[in-house]
């Protein structure tokens, strides 16, 4: 009997999957080594993607929802190694990132200048691997895509079905399970050079091994070093010790005095080094499948990553620099995230229905020593109180501050839910949900030499001390039924009623030293979180709610589908650390979409227009000490089309996609909020963002376009030439007029990739290019403290602060070799 190709050769025959588009996924052969997958029909028609966005498996192009997904051969093709490469070619997606596991998504539009801190909002965008939620309030895991059977990307609300935090879409990645058919495996090595940078590589391979007729177990790892692109160059900085002095008598101080004997100068040449910001990565994966029997399945994972950076990945907008590729730190940076995912699935049949059971462990720790020397210059210094950092004997010290951070995330998660046929006229869907995430949250802000008196109480050299515990808590029953009102007319109606409590614990601020509205003066109990000197914070909220989601699907032919959806999504509310302020409730978005999907012959061509109502937006943003504040304030549209077009023959593939996003605020923005939303009252409030404001780090336009032709060369040879490119267009840096005006709008940038190989039915050799004309496009932007103190050049630093953008990679030349066995 012939034996089950390996994935990778498996995908190697599946050259008419258009990358890219909602339409490129996983083909018929590659749909096999996903145990469970349905079968393509005979004719071997590429059209036919199997995917399982709706918690059965389905043809994509019967799924009445916007759907793009890039199945395990694209992946590669498009030397796609994480989840950041993986979004360029997702077209309704956004990602902003600050480096290696600091990445938020966005679907459609719908963002408002989250900042991914430890006691603000969840993200608006649920990641899963497999069935497991393992979106954390840092963001998405950043897991390497490697035997990866396909990625999902669901645009619009996902929450009938994915609950919390899937409020403007969801991100599926499916990993491909043990094949009880044969013995196989695969080994991928590649060798690369960074432009501006330093020379890395990656190995990979898997081994799918049957151990009995209904056991199989497949072992898959990983080892990458990606070189660094960004120095750190050399600076001096030299810190005005400010003296406050009162004029007046009255008690407060009128001017700052700089006496220059008293200035600090410090000098960073013992870290100036060159392509600094390295990442080293590995980690494995072991997963078991186990046919019970003919009805009953078992199939228990262990997979786990650990990724090491050193340096700093933005590049710093300054005198100092050229303005890219390089940054002036003071202080050594470092960030270490380490996690490991166990879960448990079993599938079986209740008589002619459908039961899956899963649940699931995440462990996830990660270390951060990150310069935080701007804070002390521009805010501590400047602004005179630097004047009162001491050591134990009085003299003066250095401001230079540091921090020293640590995340420990537990996230419990259980899911059971039941399917009748897919083939009777009325079906249903319907299940329990729970899942519990704690997170432990430790910040050190160090000033070395700091006297005794000012250090919080158990620390040394801490200013400032976060030591809290965050816990984030779902449950849900949902559900969803279709009726057939005619053969080509579906009906779909869907349910899900949630109760979430969150809670936060703990201490933050500075020691009994100080007086103000945080730290140890603030206190009201004793120890509670094991490292604070006592309690300052302790609050918890909680909700019970419902949401819904109405389908109308009609099949005009065959091959041409049309659907009119309305669904809701929701995001669960939260606290506030700053005990002052009240938490923050739930926010909702509402999806009114169109869409169509068709299929003729060798061409497919998808649509899909909508308009997304956010109602009782989260907003963020950074006030008072630098704290992060979260209030729903105010109302957003979303008025957007995205598509997809896509093309195989004679060995010839195209596909082009893209995204229009016309995101808007409907109500003024206003400093102090009121029920009104009228920033006239009270009569010192302030108007921060008018109505038609567009929301923050969403382009309008986003769209890629991929080419690829295969052609037989010799013998069982056959060689390929691909070309792709990618365009984001500008993006608003922040919501609030005045902070985007410091910070600037984000500019609109362009990429272009090119590949050429050759392979056959054991090796395969290839040589690329990512960002072939070496662009130096902008994701983000920020700068360490607050907007209107260190970047307003009317405010007290006079000059303004440092502002660092992050960027995409540099352009990057690999040539990869791999062989299968």
């Amino acid at each position: 009997m012939m034996r089950l190709r390996s994935a990778r050769t498996t995908r190697r025959l599946a050259i008419s999957l258009l990358a890219g588009t909602s339409l490129a996924a996983v083909t018929p052969a590659a749909a096999q080594d996903e145990p469970g997958a349905a079968e393509a029909p005979a004719s071997g028609n590429s059209n036919v993607i199997i995917v399982t966005a709706q918690k059965r498996e389905q043809n994509l192009q019967d799924v009445p929802i916007a759907i793009t997904a890039l199945g395990n051969e694209q992946l590669s093709n498009l030397q796609v190694s994480n989840i950041e490469d993986a979004v360029r070619f997702l077209p309704s997606v956004t990602i902003q990132t600050l480096g290696p596991g600091f990445s938020q998504l966005y679907f459609r539009g719908v963002a408002s200048g989250e900042n991914a801190n430890h006691s603000a909002s969840l993200p608006t965008v649920g990641t899963y691997l497999d069935e497991m939620p393992v979106t954390t309030i840092q963001g998405s895991l950043d897991i390497h895509a490697y035997d990866i059977n396909r990625i999902e990307a669901l645009a619009g609300p996902q929450g009938t079905l994915y609950g919390a935090s899937s409020m403007a879409g969801t991100l599926r990645i499916i990993t491909n399970q043990p094949d009880v058919g044969s013995s196989y495996g695969a080994v991928d090595l590649e060798l690369n050079s960074v432009a501006h940078g330093g020379t890395g590589g990656m190995a990979e391979g898997f081994y799918n091994l049957p151990i009995s007729e209904n056991a199989a177990l497949r072992v898959v790892g990983w080892y990458t070093r990606d070189a660094g692109y960004i120095d750190n160059i050399h600076g001096t900085r030299t810190f005005p010790i400010m003296q406050q002095v009162d004029l007046d008598g009255d008690g407060s101080w009128d001017i700052l005095v700089d006496d220059p004997d008293d200035d600090i100068t410090q000098d960073n040449a013992s870290l100036v080094e060159d392509n600094y910001n390295d990442v080293e990565t590995y980690g494995g994966r072991i997963a078991l499948g186990i046919d019970l029997n003919d009805s009953w399945t078992l199939r228990p994972t262990i997979m786990g990553q650990s990724t090491k950076a050193h340096g700093f990945f933005e590049q710093e907008r300054s005198s100092a620099t050229n303005d890219r590729l390089q940054v002036v730190q003071y202080n050594p940076e470092y960030f270490k995230d380490e996690w490991v995912q166990a879960a448990l699935t079993i599938e079986g049949k209740l008589g002619n229905w459908d039961l899956v059971t899963t649940g699931g462990y995440l462990w996830r720790d990660d270390e951060v020593i990150q310069d935080y020397s701007d804070y002390s210059y521009f805010y501590d210094a400047l602004a005179g109180y630097a004047s009162y950092l001491y050591d134990n004997a009085g003299d003066q010290i250095s401001p230079n501050q540091y921090i020293q951070g640590a995340d420990k995330y537990r996230r419990m998660f259980g899911e059971v839910r039941i399917a009748s046929p897919a083939e009777n006229r009325l079906r249903v869907i319907g299940g329990l949900f729970a899942q519990r995430q704690t997170h432990y949250i430790t910040q050190h802000y160090i000033i070395d030499g700091l006297a005794d008196v000012l250090q919080v109480t158990g620390t040394t050299d801490n200013i400032w001390l976060t030591e809290q515990k965050r816990v984030d808590r779902d449950y849900a029953v949902f559900g969803e039924v279709s009726y057939d009102l005619m053969d080509d007319l579906t009906l779909t109606g869907g349910i899900r009623v949630y109760n979430y409590k969150n809670s936060l614990e703990g201490f933050f601020g500075y020691s009994a030293g100080y007086s103000g509205s945080t730290g140890e003066s603030q206190c009201f109990a004793q120890q509670a979180i094991p490292g604070a000197p006592c309690t300052n914070l302790d609050k918890t909220t909680s909700d019970t709610d419902f949401i819904h989601k109405l389908n109308l699907t009609y099949k005009i032919t065959p091959d041409i589908m049309t659907y009119a959806t309305w669904s809701r999504g929701f995001r669960p509310g939260g606290i506030n650390r700053r005990g002052t302020l009240p938490p923050y409730g739930p926010d909702e978005l509402d999806n009114y979409e169109l869409g169509l999907k068709t299929t003729f012959g060798d061409v497919r061509f998808n649509l899909a227009v909508y308009q997304q109502d956010w109602n009782g937006i989260q907003l963020s943003f950074i006030g008072a000490n630098g704290l992060t504040e979260i209030r729903n304030a105010g109302i957003a549209r979303i008025r957007g089309a995205e598509f997809d077009f896509g093309y195989y023959a004679n060995g010839v593939s195209l596909s082009l996609g893209g995204s229009y996003n016309d995101a808007e605020i409907r109500r003024d923005f206003c400093a102090i909020a009121n029920d009104e939303f009228d920033c006239t009252t009270p009569s010192d409030n302030e108007l921060l963002a008018p109505t038609g404001t567009r929301l923050p780090t969403v382009p309008k336009f986003k769209g890629n376009f991929v080419a690829r032709y295969e052609i037989p060369v010799f013998n069982d040879w056959t060689a390929h030439v691909q070309g792709a490119a990618t365009y984001v267009g500008n993006r608003r840096s922040d919501l609030r007029t005045l902070q985007n005006e410091i910070k600037g709008t984000i500019p609109s940038y362009m990429t272009a990739d090119f590949s050429i190989g050759i392979r056959n039915d054991t090796y395969r050799f290839e040589l690329y290019a990512t960002n072939l004309f070496d662009g130096n496009g902008r994701l983000d932007t920020g700068l360490q403290c607050q907007e209107t103190v260190c970047g307003d050049p009317d405010g007290l630093t006079a000059g303004g602060g440092v502002f660092y953008d992050a960027v995409i990679k540099p352009r990057v030349v690999g040539l990869k070799f791999g062989s299968d066995f």
